[in-house]
């Protein structure tokens, strides 16, 4: 990987295992050859071949907690409206979830996450360009879509539920309610989503040609800011179905 030439083209397979055993030299190949295309169909099957497998639980899980919250609903919205948001709920389509919305969800989410790695390089340098940024994320994120999805998807497998599934630090606190504000602060700390947010820093700065340190600030520091608004639409959501 680091040896090859600007116009040489490298496997798939070859960047998916330098992604993991070689990152730094796999990165700095990326920045200078943002390759792109490959890396994310298979992050997009990816993300659609866990979300088609998890959606009955997830649509079970929602119904459960619904259920266990009827009384406050129903007392404010009425009894029409409940029966109306649970027939939304079974009625919604697998298949349309899994396969449209939610890679245009990821899909939408990379595009917007490489745009502000591009613009916090460009607070201290004009080097570096949009693909270089976006092809170094696609990469990173073998690790949240493939390695840390099927971690996930075998705890789902195993508990029959997604609730209290976590790769984070919810993990380390069993008793905790899923619901909680405590629970969705601790799991914005995901340790596949670190691991991916350091590589991409490794990326940022060989795109940028800046030390690693500033590149692996500039990644964290989307880290945070991402975390942070997943935090608020958590707790504001819940707040709207009570």
């Amino acid at each position: 990987m680091g040896q090859a030439h600007r116009g040489e083209r490298v496997s798939i397979l070859r960047r998916f295992a330098g992604v993991f055993f070689r990152p730094a030299k796999t990165f700095r190949f990326l920045a200078d050859r943002p390759i792109w295309v490959d890396a994310l169909a298979i992050v997009l099957v990816a993300v659609a071949a866990f979300s088609y497998l998890v959606f009955p639980f997830v649509q079970q899980d929602r119904l459960r907690t619904f259920e266990d919250t009827a009384g406050g609903f129903i007392e404010k919205h009425g009894a029409q409206q409940y029966d109306a948001a649970v027939a939304r709920i079974k009625g919604e389509s697998r298949a349309l979830d899994a396969f449209v919305v939610r890679p245009l969800i990821a899909l939408t989410g990379f595009l917007f996450a490489s745009l502000i790695g591009l613009g916090a390089g460009r607070a201290v340098t004009r080097r570096g360009h949009y693909l270089q940024v976006f092809s170094c994320f696609i990469h990173a994120n073998f690790v949240v879509a493939i390695l840390g999805n099927a971690v996930r998807l075998a705890l789902v497998m195993a508990r029959r539920s997604t609730l209290h599934v976590s790769t984070g630090l919810p993990a380390f606190f069993p008793g905790l309610p899923a619901g909680s504000t405590a629970y969705a602060a601790l799991s914005r700390v995901d340790f596949s989503s670190l691991w991916m947010h350091g590589l991409f820093g490794l990326g940022l700065a060989s795109a940028f040609k800046v030390s690693a340190g500033k590149g692996l600030a500039f990644s964290y520091a989307l880290w945070l800011l991402g975390s942070l608004a997943g935090f608020v639409f958590a707790v504001a959501g819940k707040g709207f179905f009570l």
